[in-house]
């Protein structure tokens, strides 16, 4: 009995002291941690951080007819409502982009629902109506910017799609080469997407159903829609630096007088023969096509295509 109690005390001894131990470690540490200099926000320079080379970047459409399976729906962008969103040029200047989203909320300007913006003493205002006006989308502004579900997944059926229609998100891969590079070209140029450049969600899917199939939709509210979001974030840091080829588009025009520096300049990737070629190479690869291809659907194979009522 008493050298029981005598190795209780012992073993009682050596747990007090481990964990007097462990707390003499722990105050040691969080006064070192408390004493060090802060450490910086962010590791990388401010516009890797805040933007993306290959958001809202410019597309590349083969105008030589060189990638010949590829010229089908190259040529029907070129004549399509989407041409100059996704092709056209501007010097970005990442100060000014910058300031425009660090100051941006949302507000009423003459009864309509506008960002707006702050650059060099003036107000940059952005809304459905301007976005239509400067990016020559031929919205009519009273149609919707969503496409129901169910023609979504009935479109993506007729597309031969491999994927699993009721998911959330679509993997272009799944998509034969033509509907590939279709929805490719929204999601490098259009969408809101930030990473994962292979996925699309429903709304952007829905977006190139209401292309295809000549439906209804309204591109400048779609594109509004997802700049009011990051719009509403309450801090500066939050906010991304979303679709800044549209907002210099949109700068140059409201204000073509702001001062420019050439070391200012913000880097957006372009597509170019190369990267068609590669694009190419992974579609063979990635989807097996008949021989000769089906042929396209809906108003990519007939420009005088009326879609199905009820959204059939």
């Amino acid at each position: 009995m008493l050298y029981k109690n005598m190795y209780t005390l012992i073993f009682n001894a050596h747990f007090m002291i481990l964990r007097l131990t462990v707390i003499v470690f722990e105050y040691r540490w969080h006064q070192k941690r408390r004493n060090a200099s802060p450490r910086p926000r962010y590791d990388k320079p401010e516009e890797q951080v805040m933007s993306e080379n290959r958001h809202n970047m410019i597309s590349y459409l083969d105008p030589e007819g060189k990638i010949t399976e590829l010229k089908e729906i190259t040529q029907w962008i070129k004549e399509s409502r989407i041409n100059k969103v996704v092709t056209f040029s501007t010097p970005i200047y990442k100060s000014l982009i910058k300031d425009f989203w660090n100051s941006a909320s949302v507000i009423e300007v003459d009864g309509t629902e506008t960002i707006q913006g702050r650059l060099n003493e003036v107000n940059v205002n952005v809304s459905p109506d301007i976005l239509n006006t400067v990016l020559e989308l031929q919205d009519n502004p009273n149609a919707p910017y969503f496409i129901p579900i169910m023609c979504t997944r009935g479109c993506l059926l007729r597309m031969k799609c491999t994927g699993d229609i009721f998911s959330s998100q679509i993997n272009k891969g799944d998509l034969p080469m033509r509907y590939k590079f279709l929805l490719h070209v929204l999601i490098q140029c259009l969408s809101n997407k930030q990473a994962g450049y292979d996925m699309s969600g429903n709304d952007l899917v829905g977006f190139m159903v209401a292309l295809v199939l000549n439906k209804p939709f309204c591109i400048s509210k779609y594109i509004f829609a997802n700049m009011k979001r990051t719009g509403l974030r309450t801090t500066t840091e939050n906010k991304f630096w979303m679709y800044p080829r549209f907002l210099q588009m949109i700068t140059n025009v409201q204000h073509p007088d702001l001062p420019k520096a050439d070391d200012d300049i913000l880097k957006i990737d372009t597509m170019i023969e190369h990267s068609l070629k590669i694009f190419r190479g992974i579609a063979t690869k990635r989807y097996k096509e008949s021989k000769p291809p089906k042929k396209l659907i809906g108003a990519l194979m007939k420009t005088d295509y009326i879609t199905p009522e009820d959204d059939k």
